[in-house]
């Protein structure tokens, strides 16, 4: 690499990191000018957050068609588009009732007349690491929260979303000053800059892996983290459950977005004798409704780095031992698509690098199983998933499940449904993630809430203040004795 190219590589990250730096700086000061938004000006923040959506929906769905290569129109605009604009009016119908501040008890024996509340405020300044999966979404939602708790916001965009990251930095000053939201490309090392920021809170979407870096970046400034990592989430069809209905269910959120999503199936438990009834039904199920992987229709992988990842994790089973099935019977890729079949394995062993990482793509580890306690000892032997899926109409089977695995969320007789229910907070555990945001919990993940005492014109403390002698003894005596 020649001088003259690493001096100008290095006046761009300075460029950024000052421009960064600058951004949070006037962002702050904004804060601390007006660091409580009143109701309605939340409600304006988040009305501009449609309107942006909403008066640019068409070329924010091509933006992310052109970053992939292609992605099913259909597919960004459910969990994209209707997804957060639904989100949207969920919180600004509830903001009201979330901003209350709230009453709590009080120990009237010792503060008679006094008041304790909660007064749910702004943090200040949030900063924002997106993903490339669904960029839109994950963008949206938590700026979602953050203006309903009153927070002004930085958003660090993907380096596989250039079109969409270009799109929204050019369309965000028509809604939104530079002090309330500003939005960056990753252009080389923006994200690490970025995650090292004094903010007031990280939000961050990603891998394991990473989040563990921007968690260390944070640290150094105790800057408070939610993080929203994957993880390999399993199913489990119980005997009972139809196996018709669970196969439509779990291929079409196996398939949705060709596997991209953090909380897709990773894995599956069939009951032993099972098995060959699970692959016939969803061979039927492919050929009906995923006629031409080329169509459209069908997503293709983000990009070459992923796309040759999942086909050396295939080739790397069937060097082992396993049997792949085609379940789109022999259909390829055309060249340039990047487009991966879905398909099942069969015989999947912990050598294999399909059960030792997050697969993130339309390809399905079959388990066989002869309990559930065997379904339970495999999963809490590993890190805990982002979602559990259990699929059985056995009530008692259902509370098993729940009692004996944990995982950040679950959907129960279906998959993927549950981060689209606003009331629901959502966020991993353990290795999966820590925080939550949806709903209240997101309002409350990225606002202080404040306990404020309130104190009297009178205080029985002062009975009590020494030299001590009969009367305090008296006094805690008879506290002690309520406390009995």
């Amino acid at each position: 690499m020649s001088t003259e190219l690493k001096d100008n590589q290095h006046n761009q990250r300075d460029v950024t990191i000052n421009e960064l730096t600058a951004c949070l700086q006037r962002q702050r000061e904004a804060y601390h000018t007006d660091p409580v938004p009143d109701l309605e000006e939340r409600k304006k923040d988040l009305l501009a957050l449609k309107n942006m959506l909403a008066d640019n929906r068409e070329a924010i769905v091509d933006a992310i068609n052109a970053d992939y290569g292609n992605r099913s129109s259909h597919e960004t605009m459910l969990a994209e588009v209707i997804m957060v604009l639904d989100g949207l009016n969920f919180a600004a119908k509830h903001l009201k009732q979330w901003m209350r501040t709230q009453k709590r008890k009080i120990e009237f024996s010792l503060y008679p007349g006094a008041k304790n509340r909660v007064i749910p405020q702004p943090l200040g300044v949030v900063g924002v690491i997106v993903p490339w999966n669904f960029p839109v979404q994950l963008t949206f939602t938590p700026l979602t929260y953050i203006f309903a708790a009153g927070n002004r916001a930085m958003v660090k965009m993907s380096e596989n979303s250039r079109h969409l990251s270009r799109l929204l930095i050019e369309l965000v000053p028509a809604y939104f000053p530079a002090d309330k939201l500003c939005i960056f490309e990753e252009t080389g090392s923006v994200g690490i800059e970025f995650s090292k920021l004094p903010f007031d809170h990280l939000f961050f979407t990603g891998s394991g892996a990473t989040g563990k870096a921007v968690m260390a970046s944070a640290a150094k400034n105790l800057t408070p983290v939610t993080l929203e990592l994957g993880g390999k989430s399993p199913a489990v069809i119980g005997p009972d459950y139809p196996m018709k209905k669970a196969v439509e269910r779990i291929m079409f959120a196996k398939l949705f977005n060709a596997g991209q999503v953090c909380v897709n199936v990773d894995y599956i438990f069939i009951s032993e004798g099972r098995v060959d009834e699970f692959v016939e039904a969803a061979k039927a199920w492919t050929r009906k409704h995923c006629p031409d992987i080329n169509s459209p229709d069908y997503t293709s992988i983000i990009d070459e780095k992923s796309y040759e990842r999942l086909n050396e994790a295939m080739a790397d089973a069937s060097r082992l031992g396993a049997t792949l099935i085609n379940l789109a019977e022999g259909q390829e890729s055309a060249p340039g698509m990047r487009k991966v079949a879905p398909h099942l394995v069969l015989n999947a062993s912990e050598d294999m690098i399909l059960l030792q990482r997050e697969i993130f793509g339309p390809i399905l580890p079959v388990i066989p199983y002869k309990d559930q306690h065997q379904v339970s000892v495999y999963i809490n032997e590993r890190d805990r998933p982002l979602a559990f899926y259990p699929f059985t109409n056995d009530k008692q089977l259902q509370s098993f499940y729940l009692d004996h695995i944990m995982s950040g969320g679950v959907c129960v007789n279906d998959a993927l449904i549950h981060p689209g229910q606003h009331d629901l907070p959502f966020g991993g555990v353990g290795a999966s993630g820590m925080g939550h945001y949806h709903g209240y919990e997101g309002f409350a993940t990225f606002s202080k809430l404040r306990p404020v005492f309130y104190q009297a014109g009178f205080s029985a403390l002062k009975l009590l203040a020494p030299p001590y002698g009969k009367r305090a003894s008296r006094m805690l005596n008879m506290i002690l004795k309520r406390k009995l």
